[in-house]
């Protein structure tokens, strides 16, 4: 009964408060329009006696007017009417009418100044009594004319306390229709809760104190509609986060048993949830986070997500604080899943965050992604001998998509008070700066996701003062390297006019204060994903492999990388083809295999080199292929992430010869995954991740003897050798994986301490 009052209640008050307004406006609509009629009578019997009196004033009969009064007085509810001369005084007037409207009233002095019709409603209290009684009036006064000018105004007198009456019985009868109303859905509404509800949301409460309790099935059958259907599902996506907390919260209590302080998603969404005050975050991507696509079979709408470590690491914060992620939606139909805003709540399964979308047309992607993000400054900050290509028409697209996503960023931000952003990697340069000058009072922070080149080289570009401008309106420019941030100072030093202070690694420009500050991305390192038996170890895997591949091989290396002239490709393969000529024996038992992702084939460069690499692998397997064994096999697509573990755990070792990198995570990766602590890793010194991982195979891809030396190396590397520098390096990225990248990123952003100048606020 109680929990069938507490429902019912809230509805008796809802009704009975919507009554009662629903009463309050009938009885002000009742008395608008009852006032109405008799201003819209009086204005008519004005006129009427208008037209009577103006010729006797014209001929100078002021005796005819008192019995004209007198006689029009006779109407009902009209308790008088008066005549005043043009000095303000009473010519003729209905006898009973007070004294104090012996003078022009107010509604006739108004006339007379307007020229024109005036009236106004008195109260009993506003007015003296006359006739022995109190009543309320209502004055409606016209100008009179006289050969052309004004000479006096008439003014008529309304009881008006009829009109109350009518209210009063208005008002009765409302209160007496919302009574009945009330009484009758009150009734109706505890007879269908207590038949509805009362019982489902019984047998759903047990249900609920069975998942509490870690059961697995609820007891018995639940009730069924549309409302306690989405209960029930909404309830068992609530029991499976609530086993997802518990796993945490266990592995967090192994963490403080062993004094560990391991990173994880739930750390971060705790952690960064009171850094950032209840307010959302707001990310800025060229990739969206989630993708929507039709399906070439059905054309049904299917959901893509993307491989990104970004994604990986900065899901949970904005999941924790309901943030936004704004990105160029180009899928292929993302347009028909958004709202009017363009928004959408994601993730589909467990909506937590929003996702804003940008649309940009084929010729402004060609322009500012393809263009100058891809053509220009890719080649140009990863120095990899590719002659960067800048077109002044790109540059316009570049500038004129940074604006839009600026706009679209502002957007989402009007109403949060100090907004914090984090803009993603060099498609968005100018960003900072546009964002900063419209919100002085947001915390904005960018991370270059690429290399940032030497002074000199980054000087090619005709509007590197622009785009260093650009970044300097952010509060935090973050880098994977220490070197990375050397670089852009000195670039700003060489490029701008500004103070850069070495000591502390900032940048004051124009009275802002930029920091720049190394963040080593990562993966998010797998707690026991998989459990290690020898029916899947790595001789088991590699065999399973080949069977797939059509290839007999004893020993597999791999390389994971998209086909980019950065990679180092054509030097990985030119290595393998010294080794096998150094190496005989390992021929017809060596296979490398290359996972090569198809990008940016719509620009000339990468499609050539997509050619190119395809050759070299032709060229050498044609000359060391024998039956069904190949030296290499070129896999060009697209593979999932549970495809590419599969080889990383099958391989003996694998190959990461970036010719200039920002950090490399298939490095990481890798490392990630080899879970039994096997296999080695070559890595280029020009890839970031070098510096974290010391005990890998570091090389220079340049030089094609050392690198096939490295191969020799790992293939001839003991077990007891491959596990002490795999157990270094998984505990390097186990503790530096990405949500420690993201917690460290924004925590500093979160403690910038924003000053607005006053001419900042004067622009804001």
């Amino acid at each position: 009964m109680r929990t069938t009052l507490k429902i019912i209640l809230p509805l008796i008050v809802s009704v009975a408060a919507v009554s009662l307004l629903f009463a309050a406006y009938q009885v002000r609509t009742e008395k608008r329009i009852l006032r109405n009629d008799l201003s819209r009578r009086a204005a008519i019997l004005g006129e009427s006696l208008q037209e009577n009196v103006e010729p006797l004033l014209e001929r100078g009969q002021e005796k005819s007017l008192q019995p004209l009064v007198e006689r029009f007085g006779q109407r009902e509810h009209l308790k008088g009417v008066a005549i005043y001369g043009a000095t303000g005084a009473a010519l003729a007037i209905t006898p009973g009418i007070a004294l104090e409207f012996r003078m022009r009233p107010t509604a006739a002095t108004r006339a007379a100044q307007a020229d024109t019709g005036a009236g106004e409603f008195l109260s009993a209290e506003q007015i003296n009594a006359y006739n022995n009684e109190t009543v309320p009036i209502h004055i409606y006064a016209l100008p009179l004319h006289s050969r052309g000018a004004m000479a006096g105004t008439l003014a008529l007198f309304h009881d008006t306390s009829y009109i109350d009456r009518k209210v009063s019985l208005t008002l009765r009868d409302s209160l007496l229709t919302a009574l009945v109303q009330t009484l009758l859905i009150t009734g109706l509404a505890f007879v269908l809760v207590q038949w509805t509800f009362t019982g489902p949301l019984t047998r759903t409460a047990k249900w609920l104190r069975t998942l509490r309790t870690g059961q697995p099935h609820a007891p018995g059958a639940l009730a069924q509609g549309e409302i306690l259907d989405q209960i029930n599902r909404e309830v068992t996506q609530l029991a499976r986060d609530l086993n997802t907390a518990r796993a945490a919260a266990e592995q967090e209590a192994r963490l403080r048993d062993t004094n560990a302080s391991l990173w994880t998603a739930e750390r971060l969404r705790v952690s960064l949830r009171g850094k950032l005050l209840n307010k959302p975050l707001f990310v800025v991507s060229n990739r969206e986070p989630y993708m929507h696509v039709f399906s070439e079979k059905d054309k049904s709408i299917n959901v893509i997500v993307p491989a990104s470590g970004v994604v990986t690491a900065l899901e949970p914060v904005l999941r924790a604080c309901n943030g936004t992620w704004i990105a160029n939606g180009s899928g292929s139909a993302d347009r028909e899943v958004v709202d009017v805003k363009d928004c959408l709540r994601v993730p589909p399964d467990h909506p937590s965050y929003t996702l804003r979308r940008v649309w940009l047309s084929d010729e402004e992607d060609k322009g500012y992604y393809e263009g100058f993000s891809n053509e220009g400054l890719w080649p140009l900050c990863h120095i990899a001998h590719t002659r960067p290509i800048f077109r002044p028409e790109d540059w316009v697209q570049y500038q004129k998509i940074n604006r839009r996503f600026a706009d679209a960023v502002l957007q989402e931000m009007e109403g949060t008070e100090s907004p914090i952003l984090l803009a993603q990697d060099y498609h968005f340069a100018l960003l900072p700066r546009m964002v900063k000058e419209a919100r002085p009072d947001a915390r904005v922070a960018i991370f270059w996701h690429i290399p940032w080149p030497n002074a000199e080289v980054f000087g090619i570009c005709p509007w590197q003062r622009e785009l260093v401008d650009g970044l300097l309106g952010a509060d935090l420019i973050g880098f994977h390297i220490q070197s990375h941030c050397n670089n852009f100072l000195e670039t700003v030093d060489r490029a701008l006019e500004a103070l850069t202070e070495w000591d502390r690694f900032a940048v004051n420009r124009q009275g802002h204060l930029t920091r720049v500050r190394p963040y080593p991305i990562s993966v998010a390192f797998p707690e026991h994903s998989r459990v290690i038996n020898e029916s899947l170890s790595a001789g088991a895997e590699r065999a399973a492999l080949c069977a797939e591949l059509g290839i007999e091989a004893s020993l597999l290396g791999v390389g994971v990388d998209r086909v980019d002239y950065t990679k180092g490709l054509l030097e990985r393969f030119n290595a393998i083809e010294r080794f096998l000529e150094w190496n005989p024996t390992y021929q017809r038992r060596f296979t490398f295999v290359q996972i090569g992702a198809p990008s940016r084939t719509d620009i000339e460069r990468y499609k050539d080199f997509l050619a190119e690499v395809s050759a070299e692998v032709e060229r050498i397997n044609a000359r060391f292929q024998t039956g069904r064994w190949k030296p290499i096999v070129f896999l060009k697509r697209h593979h999932s992430h549970e495809e590419i573990t599969r080889y990383y755990n099958a391989a003996s070792f694998c190959m990461v010869t970036s010719l200039h990198d920002g950090m490399n995570l298939v490095a990481k990766e890798f490392v990630a995954a080899r879970e039994d602590e096997r296999g080695a890793l070559i890595l280029s010194t020009f890839a970031g991740a070098a510096h974290e991982l010391p005990d890998a195979l570091l090389v220079n891809p340049y030089d094609v003897s050392q690198l096939a030396e490295a191969i020799d190396r790992a293939l001839e590397m003991t077990e007891e050798e491959q596990a002490v520098r795999m157990q270094h390096m998984r505990h390097d990225v186990r503790e530096r994986n990405v949500y420690r990248w993201a917690a460290h990123l924004l925590s500093d952003l979160t403690e910038i301490r924003i000053e607005i100048s006053d001419r900042a606020e004067a622009h804001a």
